[in-house]
């Protein structure tokens, strides 16, 4: 495996297409297709499928999109050092969480850190909900952001919390049911529903999700891939959603009522150890600090 494979193939991933990634790096695309190829017969893995039509990574391409960016980022910073010496050691805290709604919080914890490790180098991962606790058993990243996993689900890692958060029902404010307590999950059986995947959301979320599908008809579900798609269609006004109140955005066009019955949801980090990383363990303190002072 070498960098120039990974290079085909982070620009593949990209554009999801065999031609425009060539142009991208300024070499035909039978070169391009050589690469996926080779690197595929390397790890044994179908990175990405396709048809004639389309051009889409495979479960195992999501997963070790990654991996690449991580080994070109290693790659990059290695050159670096070695052309410039005197730059000094790089500092890396590396963060996973599975939406970009929680990356809002980490401006002024990673500010600070900063000032105490100036050659500080944060990397912050976005990955699917279905990986995210892989990558941290891999040591790919340093501490993820997430909601507790219950009992039945092992995680490998220490849980620090940071919030206790209500789930809550979203609507817009014409959607917007009467009253303004808490709604019980009856109240909403007769509307509309957006959900987000539950492949990507807390346990929790999808337990609630699934006890009001009941009966009901296609025409009164849609669908979000992310936190933020569902946001958008509950604005457009095809229903309302079901979310923990972290991940809804403060926002005067939404109306947030709290669910009657339904435990919050507790909001913190995941890491392995502080024991011989002093980055990190500053990091977990600054983290906990700033959700203190939050509530």
């Amino acid at each position: 495996m070498n960098t120039f494979q990974l290079a085909c193939f982070l620009a593949v991933s990209e554009t999801l297409n065999f031609a425009r990634a060539a142009q991208r790096m300024n070499i035909t695309q039978p070169a391009v297709t050589h690469q996926i190829r080779s690197l595929e017969e390397e790890l044994n893995t179908k990175l990405f499928r396709r048809t004639t039509r389309s051009v889409e990574l495979t479960e195992a391409g999501r997963l070790f999109l990654h991996d690449a960016n991580g080994m070109m980022t290693i790659a990059m910073r290695a050159k670096k050092r070695f052309e410039d010496p005197a730059t000094g050691e790089i500092c890396e805290l590396s963060v996973g969480c599975h939406g970009y709604t929680h990356l809002f919080s980490l401006h002024e914890p990673l500010r600070q850190l900063a000032q105490s490790y100036p050659n500080l180098h944060p990397r912050l991962q976005v990955v699917p909900y279905d990986f995210l606790y892989r990558i941290l058993e891999e040591e790919h990243v340093d501490v993820i952001l997430s909601f507790q996993e219950n009992a039945a689900k092992k995680v490998p890692g220490i849980y620090v919390e940071l919030e206790k958060t209500p789930m809550v029902c979203v609507t817009t404010r014409p959607q917007a049911l009467e009253g303004g307590g808490p709604l019980s999950l009856e109240q909403l059986r007769g509307q509309r529903l957006v959900l987000g995947d539950p492949r990507k959301a807390p346990r929790s979320l999808a337990q609630t999700q699934a006890q009001l599908l009941g009966e009901r008809a296609p025409g009164e579900l849609f669908f979000g891939e992310s936190p933020e798609a569902v946001i958008t269609l509950v604005k457009a006004g095809f229903g309302l959603a079901l979310m923990p109140r972290l991940l809804a955005p403060p926002d005067p066009e939404l109306v947030l009522r709290p669910l009657a019955g339904v435990e919050p949801l507790s909001f913190g980090m995941y890491y392995k150890t502080l024991k011989g990383n002093p980055v990190l363990r500053r990091f977990v303190e600054l983290m906990r600090l700033q959700y203190a002072e939050m509530q």
